[in-house]
Order: C-alpha cells, then sequence, then structure tokens
C-alpha cells in the first residue's frame, strides 16, 4: 500500500518527482515533514489547479526563459541590494569582537559546482563506478539513519560512509575515502571576499575559529583550509569529530564553553545579536563571558542557531542564490553546475562588482570560448596538425584563450577578412564578388561612387561618363528603348545594379590588374605563415564559412603551397538564411568542422539561431577585438588611400587596415570577461582534462537565456555599441 502511495504522488510524473527530490532528500526532523507537505502542495497543484508545467523537469522545456537585469550589471544590482556587502563593513563589524567564528563550506571556501554532491560524479570516474553520486548519496543519508539508531545522533564521519558504501558496492572503503579527500582538496578553493576579510583581521591579532557541519575528517578541512590561505586558526570544531552539529545548536555549546567562561548554564542563554544590517531586530548585550560572533551562509545553522546559542551573527548570503533566476539548467549536468557555479562564485562573492560589458563576456561568452577552443584542440591532436591560424578579428580573444589554455600547440594569428578574400578570389568566384559588393548593398543608401571605392576600383570612376545601356521594356516593345546614364553620384538600386556589375565585368582585364598586387602579396604572406606546414586549420567564427573556404582555395588550388588547410568554425547559416545549404556540403567532405551546430548536430540551435534578429551580430560581438579591420594585402611599401598600414619586411608587403572600431574599452571589457572565465576555469579544472569536453549545445545554453523575452538583454547589450556599416 504505502508503496502504490508512494507511486501515485512521487513516481507518477517526472516534474514532481524532480521537485519532491530535490527538497526531501537528505532532509531530517521539521524540513522532513515540510516536504511531505511540500509533495501533497505539489499533486494538488498539479491535479486541482491545472499547473501541469509542475509534471515536467524544468530542462524538458526546449528553452529556458529568464528575466535578465536590462538595468544594471548583475553583479552591481547584487551588491545594491546588499548594501553591508563589502570588506570594509564586515571588517568594521568584526573588529570589536574578541573571538570570530566562521562556517567553512560556502563561507570560507567554495566549491567550483553548484551543488556539492556534484563532485562525487568526480569520485565515481576515479572508479569506474556508474551513478555513483546517487550511490554516495544514499550511502550518506543510510549511514546517518544507522547513527541515529545506535548513538542517538546523526553526525557521522567519512568512514562510517565509505564503510557502508563498501558493502553495497564492493570498492575499498580506505582507497574511496583517500580519494574523495583528494578531490576535495583539489576542488576547494577560497572565497576572495573572505580570504580578504581573514587577512585583515588576522593583522589586528583577531583570535578566529571555524565550525562546520561536515563529514570530512579534520586533518583533510585543515589542508583545504590551509591550500586556500587560511592560516592562524585558532581551533577548528567539525560535527563528525564532536557527534555534534549547528543544525541543533549542540555544537555552538562546545564552542560556547571553550571560549565563553561563565558559570552560567547553556540553558536560558539570551539569544546574540543579528549584525547583518538587513532588518532591525530587538539586540542583546552579550552576557555569556566573551564576545563572541559567528558568520555563515546558512540561515537556519548558521543564523538563527548561533544566535539561539548566544552568538552575534553576521549573516552571509549564499552565492548560489540567483542561480534560478539567471542561470540556465538545460544543460548537461556536470558541465552546467561547474558553470554555475563558476559564475555565482565570481560575481556574486562580494568583492567586486562589474559592468555589463564584462558581465556579457564572462557569462555568455567565457563557456563559449573554452568549449570552442577545447574543441579546436581536440581535432589539433586527432589530426596531428602543425598549426592552427586565427583569423582576425575574430581570433583575437580565441587565441589568447587557446594559447592560455594549450600553450604548447602551434599557434598563429593571421590576417584575413571577408573583403580581403572576396577580392582576391574575384576572378576564382565571380557571383560571390558581386553578390557581396553590389547585390547586397542595392537600396540601402550607397552611391555608386562608394561601392567602387569600397571594391577599389576608383581608376574606373572616370570611364563611366562614357558608359550607357540600353534597357528594353519587353511589354512595351522595342520602340520604348532608352539609353540609361551610371553616374558616380547615382543610389546603387535594384535598377541599376546589373548594370554596375556590368560596367565592372565589361571593364574586367583592368579590375584583374588592379587585384594582381594584392594576390601577389597575399600569397608571399601565406607562404611564410605556412613554412613547413603541411596541415593547419583555420579558426573563424562562421557563418558560411566562406573565409575559411576562400583561403584554402587560394593556399591550396591557386598558390599551390603544398599545406592542406580546414575550416572550423563556430556555426553555420542557419535556415533563417538567404542561403540555408551554402556551405553543407564542405561540411559534408570535412573541409569545414562546426562546434555549436550545422545541419547534422544541435538542429534546434539550427532553427534557433537568427541572423534577422541580430544573432549573428551579437555572437561576433563577443568576439570582437579592439584591432582595426583588415582590408587587403600590397606589394612593397605603401599607403592605400584613407588605411592604416603595417609593414612587414620579411616578406616586404603592406598590410592595410580601416580605422579602429568605437567602443574600443567596452570591447576590451568583453575580452576581459571571457579571459577571466577561462582564467577561473583552468584553475579549478586543471587536473581533471575531461571537464574541458564541452558541447556545443552547452556552449550555447547561456546564450539561449540571454536570447528569451524576445531578446530584451541582448537589444541592451546591443544598444550599448555603436556599429558602423561596411561595404562588404
Amino acid at each position: 500500500m504505502r508503496h502504490r502511495i508512494y507511486q501515485l504522488l512521487v513516481n507518477r510524473h517526472s516534474g514532481i518527482s524532480y521537485r519532491y527530490h530535490k527538497f526531501h532528500d537528505g532532509t531530517t526532523g521539521m524540513r522532513r515533514i515540510a516536504s511531505w507537505v511540500y509533495l501533497l502542495w505539489l499533486n494538488i497543484a498539479y491535479y486541482a489547479f491545472f499547473c501541469r508545467f509542475l509534471g515536467r523537469r524544468p530542462e524538458m522545456d526546449v528553452y529556458e526563459s529568464r528575466m535578465l537585469n536590462t538595468k544594471m550589471s548583475e553583479s552591481e544590482a547584487y551588491l545594491k541590494d546588499n548594501p553591508f556587502l563589502s570588506v570594509d563593513t564586515y571588517v568594521e563589524r568584526l573588529k570589536r569582537y574578541d573571538i570570530i567564528s566562521f562556517d567553512i563550506f560556502d563561507t570560507l571556501i567554495f566549491r567550483p559546482f553548484a551543488l556539492p554532491t556534484d563532485l562525487f560524479f568526480m569520485v565515481g570516474e576515479e572508479f569506474d563506478c556508474l551513478d555513483f553520486k546517487n550511490i554516495r548519496i544514499w550511502a550518506e543519508w543510510d549511514a546517518r539513519v544507522k547513527c541515529k539508531k545506535r548513538n542517538g545522533h546523526m553526525e557521522v564521519g567519512l568512514k562510517d560512509i565509505w564503510e557502508n558504501l563498501a558493502k553495497e558496492t564492493g570498492l575499498s572503503a580506505a582507497e574511496g575515502m583517500e580519494r574523495e579527500q583528494e578531490i576535495e582538496q583539489k576542488l576547494c578553493y577560497a572565497n576572495p571576499f573572505m580570504l580578504e576579510v581573514w587577512r585583515r583581521l588576522q593583522s589586528m591579532n583577531k583570535k578566529m575559529i571555524v565550525v562546520s557541519d561536515m563529514y570530512l575528517p579534520k586533518d583533510c578541512i585543515v589542508k583545504i583550509l590551509e591550500n586556500a590561505g587560511y592560516t592562524g586558526i585558532e581551533k577548528i570544531y567539525v560535527s563528525s569529530e564532536y557527534h555534534k552539529s549547528k543544525a541543533d545548536g549542540s555544537l555552538y555549546q562546545e564552542v560556547m564553553k571553550d571560549w565563553c567562561k561563565t558559570d552560567k548554564q547553556p540553558t536560558g542563554i539570551k539569544p546574540g545579536n543579528d549584525i547583518s544590517g538587513r532588518r532591525k531586530k530587538k539586540t542583546y548585550v552579550q552576557d555569556n563571558g566573551c564576545s563572541i560572533v559567528h558568520i555563515g551562509d546558512n540561515l537556519h545553522s548558521d543564523r538563527d542557531m548561533a544566535r539561539r546559542s548566544g552568538m552575534d551573527v553576521l549573516y552571509y548570503q549564499n552565492i548560489n542564490k540567483n542561480i534560478l533566476l539567471y542561470r540556465p539548467a538545460d544543460m548537461s549536468c556536470i558541465v552546467g553546475s561547474a558553470y554555475r557555479a563558476i559564475v555565482s562564485g565570481h560575481l556574486y562573492n562580494g568583492l567586486d562588482s562589474y559592468g555589463m560589458d564584462y558581465e556579457y563576456g564572462f557569462i555568455y561568452g567565457g563557456l563559449f570560448a573554452v568549449g570552442y577552443c577545447s574543441f579546436i584542440h581536440e581535432y589539433y591532436k586527432q589530426h596531428g596538425l602543425d598549426k592552427v591560424l586565427f583569423l582576425s578579428r575574430d581570433g583575437d580573444i580565441l587565441k589568447q584563450v587557446y594559447d592560455l589554455l594549450y600553450p604548447e600547440d602551434s599557434t598563429e594569428y593571421v590576417y584575413w577578412s571577408r573583403k580581403a578574400a572576396v577580392k582576391l578570389m574575384a576572378d576564382e568566384d565571380k557571383h560571390d564578388y558581386f553578390r557581396r559588393f553590389i547585390y547586397h548593398k542595392m537600396n540601402q543608401g550607397y552611391t555608386v561612387l562608394q561601392i567602387l571605392h569600397a571594391m577599389e576600383l576608383d581608376s574606373l570612376v572616370g570611364q563611366l561618363t562614357d558608359w550607357k545601356e540600353i534597357w528594353f521594356a519587353k511589354e512595351r516593345g522595342a520602340k520604348d528603348r532608352q539609353f540609361i546614364d551610371l553616374k558616380p553620384e547615382d543610389e546603387l538600386t535594384d535598377q541599376n545594379g546589373k548594370l554596375l556589375r556590368e560596367f565592372v565585368e565589361a571593364k574586367w582585364e583592368q579590375v584583374m590588374e588592379i587585384y594582381a598586387s594584392q594576390m601577389t602579396a597575399a600569397e608571399m604572406y601565406y607562404a611564410q605563415v605556412l613554412k613547413g606546414c603541411g596541415e593547419v586549420v583555420a579558426v573563424d567564427i562562421g557563418w558560411a564559412g566562406s573565409g575559411a573556404v576562400s583561403l584554402a582555395h587560394l593556399v591550396e588550388k591557386v598558390w599551390e603551397l603544398s599545406c592542406r588547410v580546414t575550416g572550423i568554425i563556430a556555426g553555420t547559416n542557419t535556415l533563417h538564411n538567404a542561403e540555408p545549404d551554402a556551405s553543407e556540403i564542405f561540411l559534408q567532405n570535412g573541409k569545414l568542422v562546426a562546434y555549436l551546430y550545422s545541419q547534422s548536430h544541435n538542429r534546434d540551435l539550427l532553427k534557433k539561431h537568427d541572423p534577422n534578429k541580430n544573432y549573428n551580430v551579437l555572437w561576433e560581438l563577443l568576439l570582437s577585438s579592439p584591432t582595426p579591420q583588415f582590408t587587403g594585402f600590397y606589394e612593397g611599401r605603401q599607403k592605400p588611400d584613407g588605411w592604416n598600414v603595417q609593414y612587414i619586411e620579411d616578406c616586404d608587403i603592406t598590410l592595410a587596415f580601416a580605422k579602429a572600431d568605437g567602443d574600443q574599452e567596452r570591447i576590451r571589457q568583453i575580452q576581459k570577461g571571457i579571459l577571466d572565465f577561462a582564467h577561473e576555469y583552468q584553475r579549478h579544472f586543471n587536473d581533471f582534462p575531461y571537464m574541458f569536453r564541452i558541447s556545443g549545445r552547452d556552449a550555447y545554453a547561456p546564450m539561449l537565456v540571454a536570447a528569451s523575452h524576445h531578446e530584451r538583454y541582448l537589444r541592451t547589450v546591443e544598444r550599448r555599441f555603436s556599429f558602423e556599416k561596411n561595404i562588404v
């Protein structure tokens, strides 16, 4: 009967089961009873009030929706809502106490996972044990229940847990304990906010202790704290050692006995003061024989129970509070947990606040850059490549991240652009040449003179006066034919666009002569870049892959440099493009490789990513660079009109650049955000290389959240930048 009720209330709908277990598992006492009430409420809401969404797990929704802050950055809003969260304020409030007590985990120490139990995935990997996380959670709970029956309390140590787990799995308890402690010590790191508070208090010669409800042995906790930089600890109180807990207040009584010399019995102690400053509360003067305060993140254990035990308290808000508000849940469980924890630990610890541009890079570009670079690195190893070419300018920040993560690989930042490629490929692909220079620019306010200047065909402008075209209106008959003049000041429209193309084609020999010098200079440049290379990849953001494909064609078939070039792009054209299949044959034959999505994988992203909503622009903004746009190669020392130049002596060629984009500082902030995320990810997971296997779907997940609510957040980001129209 009990089993049938459980099946009916819990297992009938996966969403209810998920929500119930998330609330219920690991609970005790009143919270356990509350979890049963919560289960009844879930069922009533689902059946009686038709809240059908409760029947689905959150990650079952195709695209998540989050109401992101569009007025200020997340970290700025967080500090605004928590005005007392500053190192100076904390130190000022704590310095008057004789003894300062700290909680450990989520206060002094962070883990790079949103849930502490996600660390068990890493332990299970060591033993090739499937579903180890859930087995380990069960073993701990079962050990606590058995301890309660035997000893009247539930405070167990790691040894108790692993002896219980060993009976269930057959794994070695001794080896398991050792591996789990090693992984804890590798992954745990200092909360930068609390580390600064600690150091300042230490300089004042304050006595500091730590108090934790924890199963890890004391010597392991000591190593974790010392590795994080917490030195000079007076004493450590661990529930597994004392068989008492903060949750019921008994561990605090041990602290009070040791540090508060008083004849008073623990019963009848007046509650301490809450000095957090969040709300007005009745305060009491400590009369327990000492001046002691406790700092922690748990509302029940660290705030309420510490006060009841006679301590003053300074509450520190848990950094993961805003995960449900802002972070994607529809990610693979391990990478998703790591991503959410790194963002929370960096933005919400209270030490610093950051601008919206920085956070755009850190939150929405960081995981993508790390995952994309890892994807490129795996391709590099598997194919035994000689070099990775990062095409300007999208490759600027990608190369910085790549060199940080994989400094042993051979990489080079090379100059290439859509405009340079279109000119160099003019005789190889006239269709693309005229499509980009003329057809894509019709009816956009450009004059014929501007188009010819962009094509670097200024010398042909004077020949326009002699050019006339006969136009026939078929429905009116040949007698209505008339001559059309093409003037430099004419606006390029769909009426005269074809005429401009015919004019340029009529002068094609002159056009090729103009571009011949650029072709020679480009060949010399890439001959130097590819010297000694047999196979390389050219990395770009996308989307049709024209940059990599055109470079490969010139290198292999025009210049014949004996080097194979494969293009790696972030994403492809999508179903929203006018040419959705433009690059599919190259993706099929392997000349192009896509990371985020293509027609053959992550097809939901192929349908979601819409260039008409400026998705391409917003992704390119993540990879924006303060370097100016590259426009072309030229032989010898030259200074083409209107361009900035760089002379390369080894090749005796000149590189030409347009003026740099505006918003230079904002672009640098985006890059800094991406680099800081890469540094954080590497710092935490450098000893776990499999954590860098970040799928394209996971890398895109943060941007899906940013695109929710009709792209409100992305539109805000876009408005902060001034985008200049380019001819190509």
